[in-house]
């Protein structure tokens, strides 16, 4: 009997900040698994991250914690020549952050992701990389590390023995290498719905994404990323999630692509 694929919806939340509003976090939530919660550098505030928690505890949805850079006006996609020692100290602050709401609000911290350009500069840079691994180890080594699939961040945790989710994005393009074709490039984004969709079944049931060179590579697909603040968000999430169960795939939270 062949196993049943398994994968969990993660959606970056929690990213507005005092009077500014981003994203349609409490309607979002009854369609994802899991939430990354933004930690107050790139976005959020104590409010706002208190708000995300209850939440999320309310539909039942993981809650991870979701570390960016020092870069409130640039929403942390903007990279900085940061050290692997600062790396280490704003995951330790951030996660600290996080885990005290979730604490005082019942809870339980489920994984930790970072943000924007934090991620992506750890999916290439291995100090980095093992800084921030290094950084969930010591503070909560039972915690999921989130990162870009087959990137230097799932190895630093794997070394390390963190458990891992090898994460695929459904509004991303992709390059040979197996990164994300950067946001300033025009063909960064997926704006179609469909094909969209139709990416993400392929690499959950195939293991495989059509890079922007026009070649298959292959992929593990353990999570699936959904950007909450788009025009369509909300529609996104929907549709994506009734595809998925449709085609016999069952959604759950930190969950290997082939459990059974």
């Amino acid at each position: 009997m062949s196993p049943t694929p398994t994968v969990d919806l993660n959606c970056d939340m929690g990213e507005s900040f005092g009077a500014w509003t981003l994203g349609n976090d409490a309607a979002l939530m009854p369609f994802i698994t899991s939430a990354n919660v933004a930690c107050g550098f790139h976005a959020g505030d104590p409010a706002v991250m208190k708000a995300t928690v209850r939440a999320a505890l309310q539909h039942s949805v993981a809650i991870g914690a979701h570390p960016g850079l020092p870069d409130l006006a640039g929403f942390g996609r903007r990279n900085m020549d940061i050290s692997p020692e600062e790396a280490f100290d704003l995951t330790v602050y951030q996660l600290g952050a996080l885990q005290a709401v979730v604490k005082a609000e019942g809870g339980q911290l489920h994984h930790l992701k970072p943000h924007g350009a934090l991620y992506n500069m750890a999916a290439t840079n291995a100090a980095l990389a093992t800084a921030i691994a290094e950084a969930v180890y010591q503070v909560q080594p039972e915690l999921l590390l989130y990162g870009l699939a087959s990137s230097e961040l799932t190895r630093a945790g794997e070394k390390l023995g963190l458990r891992t989710a090898h994460e695929v994005f459904a509004d991303r393009t992709y390059q040979a290498n197996g990164t994300l074709t950067p946001r300033r490039q025009p063909d960064a984004l997926i704006t179609e719905a469909r094909v969209a969709i139709a990416q993400v079944l392929r690499m959950v049931q195939s293991g495989l994404v059509r890079t922007q060179q026009g070649q298959d590579v292959a992929i593990r697909a353990d999570t699936v990323c959904l950007h909450g603040d788009g025009a369509h968000a909300l529609e996104f999430a929907q549709q994506l999630n009734q595809e998925l169960r449709a085609a016999g795939v069952r959604l759950q939270a930190g969950a290997p692509a082939t459990a059974q």
